[in-house]
């Protein structure tokens, strides 16, 4: 049947067009022919499905022309490489992007659904464990929104981080199966994968041209098969790639084996391969999970760099500048093997001598550390190495041979500076320290805040600080606003847009322009009504999922990240003991309401960190529970914390408690997204926030505690936790009080560890920190009983957050070290077109 449309109707293509009526048409048309369902038997993750293939066809026009363009104008691109990708629901964010949030809201409406609903039942990529992936996810985001050419890889885990239960207030981990109903962001690509060998031996040559080279011949070798996700930036024509890569066995299934009757035997080396990309950064506190997580670091480095070298293959670029169409940016230590894998590759695939693949290399990558803590930098042993990665070990002996030679020149005469700085640790059993590598491989290393960078400098890697000084810069974190504010947080978004319009989406710096309503009472008014009604709707959701009636109207307090010993989350629960105890001295005492919110997984094999988590758990559960309390106190632990779950926290939050040792923290993203949404900070002189407190005003920021100086001065002098223990009454108290069994049914062993360790330890300094943590925490009782002054505050936050957007962050990347321009992409009128000459 044709149909004869009359010149003067403008029908839109169901593929494209982005009105009411075409989505719906084009939603029905995927629930029926994508998922093979009519609407009665149809399930909300029917729906779901068949909404995200609506969305993703609105991308793949964009996505499409930036590929052709970058492929066309062959620019230099920014090629971010992290093992971890914390990218969050997909849905939401693309809507947000595409600005098609309310067409879609008023589509799924009018077909008797609800948007929120459909968006609750994405599964969320569950492939990093914090910070680190989150940063990734948000800076792919920024490099998208500003045009920027680049592509991210990383690893497609079949299993991410770990689902987090609570059982009788223990951490217990459930696999999180975020594949089990498929990916409909992603599209494999079979025919681009790649081979990565592993193990065996090296075999010395003479090349025809005299020349001496090294064969590798590996054990086994393993297939890399690259699943693609567009990456939308806000408002523009540009959609990068994310391309994660799957390992897979070289042949599936081995019938020689079958028929022989070794049935195990036929399907094991499938098993072994795939074991690579099975699961999010296996427990390495032993032998087998070390070796697994090198692999996986190797995996997918490797894939990535043949993969570049194929893009340049594919555009006719000559290999000699490489380092002019790609800058390779580490996200941390993880893919630090890339430096020796380069090296591999020019030297031993394409015949380059040795100087001129090193000036390749270096001038190619660029290092960001994220942490301070020496046990967090990254070492293998070589025993280990060398076995998996014999031909990388040769290498990396020939790059720190030659790196000591310069530092003999450069310090003559001084042997322990060489012992610290060897790429290989010779102490004990002997390493290869990766940080050391991306030192000396890369030409430019870069810290995550002001302080960090500073620290970094002066204690972590100083002795690489004064060998190659113009090296080191600073990029601070930010954090994509279209997530936490737009997406998260649509009261306030909508609230800033009718002030000030939507351009501060784009460019954050123009929240500023809210400091003119700071003292204007009805947008004050507003604001604190835009506040109520989002505790409000967490306080249903604890109602309702925690069956814990708590009020509105007290101080949200919360903690929301990763459970670890320097982020003192049992610092915040060593004052809600205080607070309890002397409620129980005087249950007629009057304080401020306070909801205490804890959030964040503690690694599987952290034993210190789940104690915590029990900790809180069973403060909860006595302080809940204690008709003296009244509504006073409430204490919850939000189990499950991801990126799905934060979007509803941080925009509810009062207070946001940033409470690390000074000196511990290297930046912090949290801290920036609860300020954003208007919480105010309590916090330590850490990481970022030392900027959010010059940004925000001392005014409207909560300070307490020892400064970095401070707390190496006082470990310098001989720390004794047992004076701050005897000297202060309140604090013996609470800590009595715990080793009593009073918070554990009696059994005055099950919190000994912890105690132990700040009695006798007290690495991150809780005790020395206390007093000034409950002074400053009465400053905040006394604040907020006084509203009006405290929606200022919070309005402050707010108006001064521009600088802690991800988009500046990339800005600072791209004028400090990658020097990329942005590069515009077109996307033509979408015309079915049946006359093209296609060629294969």
């Amino acid at each position: 049947m044709v149909s004869i449309v009359p010149n003067n109707i403008q029908i839109e293509d169901d593929r494209t067009g982005v009105d009411v009526e075409t989505i719906k048409r084009a939603f029905l048309d995927n629930l029926f022919y994508i998922q093979a369902k009519f609407p009665k038997v149809a399930t909300r993750n029917d729906y779901y499905m068949a909404l995200a293939y609506t969305v993703r066809d609105r991308l793949l026009n964009r996505w499409l022309n930036t590929t052709k363009t970058y492929l066309e104008k062959a620019p230099r691109m920014v090629a971010y490489l992290s093992a971890e990708f914390l990218l969050g629901p997909h849905l939401g964010n693309n809507l947000i992007n595409l600005g098609l949030y309310n067409v879609v809201q008023q589509a799924m409406e009018e077909l008797g659904l609800n948007l929120t609903d459909l968006l609750e039942q994405e599964e969320e990529p569950g492939l990093g464990n914090g910070g680190l992936g989150r940063l990734a996810a948000c800076y792919i985001d920024s490099l998208a929104t500003l045009e920027i050419p680049a592509i991210a890889y990383g690893i497609r885990y079949e299993y991410g981080i770990f689902d987090q239960d609570i059982k009788d207030g223990w951490q217990v981990e459930v696999t999180d199966k975020w594949l089990k109903y498929g990916n409909p962001w992603e599209v494999v690509r079979p025919e681009a994968e790649l081979q990565v060998k592993f193990g065996g031996h090296t075999e010395p040559y003479t090349d025809d041209y005299g020349r001496y080279r090294v064969r590798w011949v590996p054990y086994k070798v393993v297939r890399g098969v690259p699943y693609d996700t567009p990456i939308l930036g806000f408002q523009t024509n540009t959609a990068n790639t994310l391309r994660l890569w799957q390992a897979k066995a070289p042949e599936s299934f081995d019938f020689a084996a079958f028929n022989k009757g070794d049935y195990f035997g036929a399907v094991h080396e499938k098993s072994e391969c795939e074991n690579i990309t099975k699961v999010l950064y296996p427990n390495d506190d032993f032998y087998q999970g070390k070796q697994l997580r090198l692999e996986q670091q190797y995996f997918f480095v490797s894939c990535s760099l043949q993969d570049m070298i194929r893009l340049m293959k594919q555009q006719n670029l000559a290999l000699e500048r490489f380092h002019e169409h790609f800058v390779i940016q580490l996200n941390d230590t993880h893919p630090t093997i890339g430096i020796a894998e380069l090296m591999r590759l020019l030297l031993d695939e394409y015949g380059f001598d040795w100087e001129q693949a090193w000036k390749i290399t270096t001038q190619t990558f660029a290092y960001t550390n994220h942490t301070l803590l020496p046990e967090a930098l990254e070492r293998w042993p070589l025993a280990m190495f060398g076995s998996l990665l014999p031909r990388h070990l040769e290498i990396i002996y020939e790059i720190n041979q030659r790196f000591l030679d310069e530092v003999r020149i450069k310090f003559p005469d001084d042997g322990d500076r060489l012992r610290r700085m060897s790429i290989i640790d010779e102490s004990g059993e002997r390493y290869v320290r990766m940080a050391h590598l991306a030192c000396v491989g890369s030409h430019a290393i870069n810290g995550v805040a002001e302080l960090h960078s500073q620290l970094l400098q002066q204690t972590t890697l100083h002795d690489f600080y004064e060998m190659y000084p113009e090296k080191f810069t600073n990029v601070t974190n930010g954090v994509s606003p279209r997530r936490f504010m737009v997406l998260s947080n649509p009261r306030l978004a909508n609230l800033i847009t009718n002030k000030i319009g939507d351009g501060w989406i784009k460019h954050l710096d123009e929240l500023r322009k809210l400091e003119n309503f700071v003292y204007d009472s009805e947008f004050r008014q507003q604001f604190r009504q835009v506040k109520q009604a989002v505790k409000q709707d967490l306080a249903n959701y604890i109602s309702k999922h925690y069956n814990l009636e708590i009020n509105p109207d007290s101080l949200f307090d919360i903690q929301a990240k990763r459970i670890h010993e320097y982020k003192r989350q049992h610092l915040n629960a060593l004052y809600i003991i205080t607070l309890y105890n002397r409620i129980k001295a005087n249950p007629d005492l009057d304080i401020t309401p306070r909801t205490f919110l804890f959030g964040g997984k503690a690694a599987p094999g952290y034993f210190m960190a789940k104690l915590i988590i029990k900790l809180i758990n069973s403060i909860a559960e006595v302080v809940n529970r204690d008709p003296d309390v009244h509504d006073r106190l409430k204490v919850v632990f939000l189990k499950d914390y991801n990126v799905k779950f934060a979007q509803r926290v941080y925009p509810a939050a009062d207070l946001s408690e940033q409470i690390s040792t000074a000196g511990k923290e290297a930046s912090g993203t949290g801290n920036m997204k609860f300020s954003m949404n208007g919480a105010l900070t309590i916090g330590t002189l850490d990481g970022a926030n030392i900027e959010i407190r010059d940004a925000v005003g001392a005014d409207n920021f909560f300070l307490f505690g020892l400064t970095a100086e401070q707390v190496l001065a006082k470990k310098a002098a001989g720390y004794n936790p047992w004076d701050y223990y005897h000297s202060n009454p309140e604090l013996k108290l609470v800590i009595d009080r715990l080793a009593s069994g009073f918070f554990s049914h009696g059994d005055p062993n099950l919190f000994s560890p912890l105690l132990d360790s700040l009695l006798h330890r007290d690495e991150f300094m809780l005790l020395a920190d206390y007093q000034s943590y409950v002074e400053c925490q009465e400053q905040v009782s006394l604040a907020y009983r006084n509203q009006d002054d405290w929606t200022r505050m919070s309005i402050l936050n707010v108006a001064r957050m521009g600088k802690f957007s991800s988009d500046r962050s990339i800005r600072d990347y791209l004028q400090l070290i990658w020097k990329t321009p942005a590069v515009q992409v077109g996307v033509p009128e979408y015309i079915q077109n049946s006359t093209l000459k296609l060629t294969v």
